[in-house]
């Protein structure tokens, strides 16, 4: 199904790309004049992912249906804060028609480096193990980690640190968020799910005591289902072996896609750096300053996994 925003922007709304194997950087043969990633499509030969971009007007993103960040509205749009920044930085560079596909979170690195898009617009979190995999533009959006519990909160819990020293809890968090990750290194067994909408019938059905995402997708998730027996606790850093654990997502590129990826980190630089230009882009969505990466957090930092201590 293929639908036009209300900004002429095309959704392919396809079925959840199937996982796809072992995750492959791009390749090169040797030649300079030629560069293949994982999918086996030639980019550099025809001047390199920005030119072809650029020349089609056309740009695919993946999208993991994941509000305010991106996802499919009401009227089958394509829509969210990041897409909203994407409509704006790919305009800069000349390309003025924004498509996305829809897959399950875990299949947007398969599918971006198996070539199914150009584009990750997720707010995906830089991870050291996913900077192996695929490169990362500048931090564009900080956040903190929520917990979706039942109403009332009966198991009193307010933190990764009460998740983990409860006891008989059925934890869920969305298969390959870090969230999942989070729990992983605690020590506490994940109840995998596909989606924030997943998440949610897992807490109302009573399948999981807790669903574990951003707090600003969780508000957004609860806002948007407000029959829904549930609440939302406060949002906090995690903290995991003594570190708190600094979240920021980024749109994510294939590596080899240098110029695609440069170019656009220095057209979102001046919306990312300007306090007004943020909010006017993606305040809408219910971002704020509190959400705008600070210069002190860097891609090469967080690739490296380079945390500060908890206080």
């Amino acid at each position: 199904m293929t639908s036009i925003s209300r900004r002429n922007r095309a959704l392919t709304a396809g079925a959840s790309i199937l996982a796809l194997g072992l995750l492959g950087a791009c390749s090169s043969d040797g030649d300079t004049d030629t560069e293949t990633d994982t999918g086996g499509e030639t980019t550099a030969e025809s001047g390199g992912a920005l030119a072809e971009a650029q020349e089609s007007g056309t740009i695919t993103v993946g999208i993991a249906g994941e509000e305010p960040y991106s996802f499919l509205n009401d009227s089958n749009e394509l829509d969210g804060a990041v897409i909203a920044l994407h409509e704006e930085v790919f305009a800069e560079l000349g390309i003025d028609d924004v498509q996305g596909e829809l897959v399950e979170w875990d299949s947007l690195i398969p599918g971006l480096n198996a070539g199914r898009f150009d584009a990750i617009s997720a707010g995906m979190s830089i991870l050291p193990e996913r900077c192996e995999q695929a490169a990362f533009s500048i931090p564009e959006i900080m956040y903190t980690t929520a917990l979706l519990v039942p109403e009332g909160n009966p198991m009193g819990l307010e933190n990764m640190q009460d998740v983990a020293e409860a006891d008989d809890i059925t934890f869920s968090a969305m298969s390959g968020a870090i969230e999942d990750g989070y729990a992983t290194d605690l020590g506490v067994e994940v109840m995998a799910v596909g989606s924030p909408a997943d998440g949610l019938d897992a807490v109302v059905s009573g399948r999981a005591d807790v669903f574990a995402l951003t707090g600003i997708s969780l508000r957004a998730l609860a806002e948007n289902n407000p029959d829904a027996p549930v609440e939302v606790t406060d949002a906090f850093v995690a903290v995991v072996d003594g570190k708190e654990q600094v979240g920021a997502g980024a749109t994510v590129f294939r590596e080899g896609d240098d110029d695609l990826r440069e170019a656009y980190n220095e057209a979102s630089a001046q919306i990312i750096g300007d306090t007004a230009e943020f909010e006017r882009v993606l305040g809408p969505f219910g971002f704020s300053d509190a959400e705008r990466p600070t210069e002190d957090i860097t891609t090469d930092m967080l690739c490296a996994g380079e945390l500060p201590d908890a206080e």
